[in-house]
């Protein structure tokens, strides 16, 4: 449904140790970087570009907005959300089932250093 996702950061120094980890843990490789950001991700696939915003303004995360990574299985979200925790994340919800959205939904929720929401999930049944 969607070729990228942006999201802007205020400081790359101290976002960039979050991202990479992050990045590792879904398996997204580095696509390219550029000055103060990268983009992680493949060129004929989705991607995601972490970076200063491009007017020049300081970047700001939206309220009631969030990212969702799909994980390939329940193993990479928790690795996911232990990866963002341990460079500079917030927790904002645990690994584990949400059955209110259905029955196999697996996910874990976490803010980057920017306090941007995002979100590791897997729909697949339990290994």
């Amino acid at each position: 449904m969607f070729s990228h996702v942006t999201l802007g950061t205020n400081d790359w120094d101290r976002a960039q140790p979050f991202w990479d980890a992050v990045a590792a843990a879904l398996g997204l490789p580095v696509l390219f970087q550029y000055p103060g950001g990268i983009a992680y991700g493949l060129p004929n696939g989705p991607k995601i570009f972490i970076g200063p915003p491009f007017d020049g303004q300081p970047a700001t995360h939206g309220n009631g907005t969030h990212i969702a990574f799909l994980a390939k299985d329940r193993a990479t979200v928790d690795a996911f959300h232990a990866a963002a925790l341990s460079h500079g994340g917030t927790d904002e919800g645990l690994p584990g089932p949400r059955p209110h959205y259905h029955p196999n939904y697996y996910g874990a929720y976490v803010r980057d250093p920017d306090g941007n929401k995002l979100q590791a999930v897997c729909h697949s049944k339990p290994e």
